[in-house]
């Protein structure tokens, strides 16, 4: 009967020691990653790490999951395997074999809440991008050919020019150069 906890940062960046302060934990699982999904290094590690008995302690329900199914799924495969979940910022226990209709109600409110605050995240994002866009600021790598470098090429590979040289010469990979030849 361990405690272990998990803790979860969306960025590299940011800090993790606000959370599970004061508590006493065996092992803790820590990701720096979003929480779009369960596809996390230490979330995996941490499932399959618990056993029969051990505790998990999460310091909120937002930090193990931001999708309501992903939440139930997640605290389904936890009775399963017969591991108590607590979130502490919420004061909200999962046991085993203990059903607790108003803590079912907090988990789905919750959830649903993380899962909204997260598609107001992504909706925000797009807008920002959308008017990034429109005031002309430019995603991704710049071009390393304009449209007279491109047209050069094309006339040059039509002449069977040597290709390696030829992407050495304007600073571009072969592939680069094939895809060119594609278009």
């Amino acid at each position: 009967m361990s405690n272990i906890g998990y803790i979860r940062v969306s960025s590299v960046g940011q800090n993790t020691e606000r959370q599970l302060v004061s508590i006493e934990i065996t092992k803790v699982f820590e990701d720096k990653c979003s929480a779009k999904n369960t596809d996390r290094p230490q979330l995996k590690n941490c499932l399959e790490w618990l056993r029969e008995g051990d505790t998990l302690h999460v310091h909120s329900i937002d930090r193990l999951a931001r999708d309501l199914f992903d939440l139930q799924s997640l605290i389904s495969q936890l009775m399963v395997k017969r591991v108590a979940v607590k979130f502490h910022k919420e004061s909200l226990t999962f046991e085993p074999d203990t059903s607790n209709a108003m803590n079912q109600l907090m988990l789905h409110m919750m959830g649903a809440f993380a899962q909204f605050e997260r598609e107001l995240i992504k909706e925000r994002q797009r807008e920002g991008i959308a008017a990034a866009k429109a005031k002309g600021v430019q995603f991704g790598a710049k071009r390393k050919l304009t449209d007279e470098q491109i047209a050069d090429i094309k006339v040059r590979l039509a002449g069977n020019c040597d290709k390696s040289a030829l992407a050495r010469e304007f600073g571009i990979s072969r592939p680069t150069l094939y895809g060119l030849m594609k278009a």
